[in-house]
């Protein structure tokens, strides 16, 4: 194409595109950072729930000396392990009703609750968002056997 002073302009459009293109995939790889970001923090609320849910039903005969450790509740926590990257081992602990903890035994009526930590690492330098953020969610759940 003829500028109006004689020159051409053959590579202005490759200029243009590859500045264009940076800012387009430096927003690409945020909102694909972002949705791992809340896929991630969703499935941690959402495993704190079932392991709390499952603990609570399968107790077992002495949750003083297995807190969590039945069967269901550990097959439970490997498929929220599996499913969810990053997750660590669930805190289970037996509470009152105003979040003090059960020393010494959880009987029927007690409450149960599942604290769990997923760290999250952002992999998009996007507006300084750097670093390592631990992705946290607690469920309480009433034990019903």
């Amino acid at each position: 194409m003829k500028l109006p002073h004689g020159r051409e302009s053959k590579g202005q459009a490759l200029v243009e595109f590859s500045l264009a293109i940076i800012v387009f995939l430096l927003l690409m790889m945020g909102v694909f950072d972002f949705g791992r970001a809340i896929y991630q923090y969703n499935g941690v609320a959402q495993a704190a729930r079932e392991i709390a849910r499952v603990t609570a039903v399968h107790a077992g005969p002495n949750f003083a000396t297995i807190a969590g450790q039945t069967p269901q509740t550990r097959a439970v926590i490997a498929t929220q392990m599996g499913l969810i990257p990053n997750l660590q081992e669930p805190v289970i602990t037996c509470v009152e009703i105003d979040g003090t903890v059960v020393t010494g035994g959880c009987e029927k009526g007690k409450w149960i609750n599942v604290s769990i930590v997923a760290p999250y690492t952002p992999i998009t330098p996007l507006l300084g968002l750097t670093g390592t953020w631990n992705l946290f969610s607690a469920s309480t759940s009433v034990q019903l056997q």
